[in-house]
């Protein structure tokens, strides 16, 4: 199949590249159109990727177009990697780097300021309280597992798509999966385990 035939079993994906030559050629309105239909679930992902800090993730999704916008012109559209998996490959590898350089200072804040719909203000101090312990549990995996566990669980990617921008092999994937979600399910019963919910 060539990517003439791949781009016409594929009209989003089509549709994707389309916007991103005419945003490459300043075609603002095709840039803010790509935004909103690959930003929102970058964002959700960079954001548990983080450990729940807004503000850096935001600034990795903008860095993450950034780059994208670069390769406007030489974007192979049939190519191997769809659009969203190349920027979710591009933004993970900027939060791990984020995460990497404020070990060498400080550290990264572990709260999440989730956005809030209508519960009662009791429904939200629970669902508040166990997100919390959630993206605790997640910010305490080892990254590449944390990777694996937020593209697959939370965000529902592919194990193709999340190989290949972890850049490893489906197999790989897999054994990372399981052993966060393993990890995770320890964790999230250590958090449980010390207190009395009824």
């Amino acid at each position: 199949m060539t990517p003439a035939q791949d781009l016409t079993a594929d009209p989003a994906r089509a549709a994707e590249a389309d916007l991103l030559a005419r945003a490459g050629s300043g075609d603002d309105a095709a840039a803010a159109a790509l935004l909103d239909r690959l930003g929102p679930r970058l964002m959700a992902f960079v954001v548990r990727m983080t450990a729940g800090d807004r503000a850096l993730a935001e600034d990795i999704v903008q860095e993450a177009f950034l780059r994208l916008w670069k390769r406007a012109g030489d974007w192979d559209a049939g190519g191997a990697a769809q659009m969203s998996t190349w920027l979710g490959r591009v933004a993970a590898n900027l939060a791990i780097d984020a995460k990497r350089r404020a070990a060498r200072t400080q550290g990264m804040p572990e709260t999440w300021d989730p956005a809030d719909g209508t519960p009662s203000v009791e429904a939200r101090m629970i669902r508040d309280e166990r997100l919390s312990a959630l993206d605790a549990a997640l910010a305490a995996l080892p990254d590449r597992q944390r990777q694996a566990v937020v593209l697959r669980h939370i965000e529902g990617y592919s194990n193709p798509d999340i190989a290949a921008m972890m850049g490893v092999g489906v197999e790989a994937v897999e054994s990372l999966t399981a052993r966060g979600k393993r990890r995770l399910a320890e964790l999230m019963r250590d958090t449980k385990g010390g207190r009395d919910d009824g």
